[in-house]
């Protein structure tokens, strides 16, 4: 951990963040302001850039990867209207802080990652933050999640896309129960549109939230390399 001033320096930070950058914007959901609160975004940032955790906006975490700004992970998991009863599918663990978050307010997280470094990494911050409610895969997360080793229901209640991909994938759309909600950016290289869908009889029902900058989703149903 941190000595006791970096500790404070922290606390400090997270807690403006939540004031300015949470509760200042359209951030209201007690639940995911709650999680915000309780998950130190600092363990799970390089050192090179730790000093910088709770600035709003993003971060190189390796690989060419990023940590997203809080105000994004916020909203998206906001949006995601996640309950206590929801097993969720997270496509791209990055960091693991998005997984963190998703740990606080669902049953059970389902998270794929392609970079095995990145993966290993998430497992050890969560493990160390006592965080047992998540399963971890490695692969392409444009394919979903192994027909083998879903739920017992068969499908996921909520699905978020941590990645820019250019729609979202019939296999992703497949493992979406009725009902269920996806939370993902959707567009081209550079920019993309945050969505929200609702599944309805196999067809999704989107609504525009607003324009994103995320890295993209490589894989067979993502972006080319």
């Amino acid at each position: 951990m941190y000595g006791r001033q970096s500790e404070d320096k922290f606390k400090a930070a997270r807690e403006r963040m939540l004031r300015y950058d949470l509760r200042g914007r359209d951030i209201a959901d007690p639940r995911v302001l709650a999680a915000m609160a309780d998950v130190p975004r600092e363990e799970f940032i390089p050192p090179s850039h730790r000093s910088q955790a709770y600035s709003d906006g993003p971060l190189p975490i390796g690989n060419d990867q990023t940590i997203s700004q809080p105000y994004i992970v916020a909203l998206m998991t906001q949006e995601l209207r996640v309950n206590p009863e929801c097993e969720v599918l997270e496509v791209g663990t990055g960091s693991g802080y998005q997984t963190a978050i998703l740990s606080k307010l669902a049953k059970k997280v389902y998270t794929i990652e392609r970079f095995s470094d990145l993966a290993e990494s998430a497992k050890t911050v969560l493990d160390k933050l006592g965080i047992s409610n998540v399963e971890f895969y490695l692969g392409d997360g444009s394919n979903g999640w192994p027909a083998g080793r879903l739920p017992s229901s068969g499908c996921f209640d909520r699905i978020i896309i941590t990645a820019g991909v250019p729609e979202i994938s019939e296999p992703l759309v497949g493992q979406l129960a009725d009902r269920g909600l996806i939370v993902a950016p959707v567009g081209g290289r550079t920019v993309q549109r945050l969505v929200a869908c609702e599944k309805k009889t196999d067809k999704l029902i989107s609504r525009t939230i607003c324009d994103v900058r995320f890295v993209r989703l490589i894989g067979e149903h993502g972006f080319q390399q």
